[in-house]
């Protein structure tokens, strides 16, 4: 997902040749999502900043590194941690005046400028249904793996004209929602 993103990212802000990404080391998923935006970002022909963080007080000092290191875009990654402190991220790229995309359409909608990734929405009627199912008396062990098939892609044009970026035609086509 985060090669995703950041192609979504570049396609935003081509002239962009140096990327952040902000992730958390303790999250189980961490080597992998910084080897993902290392990769994706080579084949961009980008040069990407790994920034940590794991408390507050990291995303201050992430932040502060990235007005230092001046990169083009950001791309927030996919973590609960991050989650949780969806206004605080979205707050500190508008002041930083940083194009970045984040993993859940909540960030577009707090006034982030994008976001893909899985439906939250789907994502618990999913558990709803293995829910119900386990109360009619099913086995967990018995229930199959369910994979997310539902991805949104939205776009915060009042943010993109904040920043200052005229989006394309076609990345606003594809987006399963825009936000005006």
């Amino acid at each position: 997902m985060e090669a995703k993103r950041l192609g979504l990212l570049h396609e935003l802000v081509p002239t962009a040749v140096t990327v952040a990404a902000l992730l958390n080391p303790s999250n189980a998923g961490f080597q992998l999502q910084m080897k993902n935006i290392e990769d994706a970002a080579r084949a961009l022909g980008l040069q990407a900043h790994i920034l940590n963080a794991t408390n507050e007080q990291d995303i201050h000092a992430a932040f502060t590194a990235l007005g230092k290191l001046r990169p083009g875009a950001l791309l927030v990654g996919a973590d609960p941690f991050f989650n949780a402190r969806r206004e605080q991220l979205t707050t500190l790229a508008a002041h930083y005046a940083i194009p970045a995309i984040y993993e859940a359409r909540e960030y577009a909608v707090a006034g982030g400028l994008m976001s893909y990734g899985t439906s939250l929405i789907e994502g618990y009627r999913q558990v709803g249904i293995y829910t119900g199912r386990i109360l009619k008396g099913e086995k967990p062990a018995d229930l199959p793996v369910v994979q997310s098939t539902t991805f949104e892609f939205v776009l915060n044009l009042k943010t993109a004209k904040a920043l200052g970026l005229e989006v394309p035609p076609g990345l606003s086509a594809r987006a399963d929602e825009v936000i005006e």
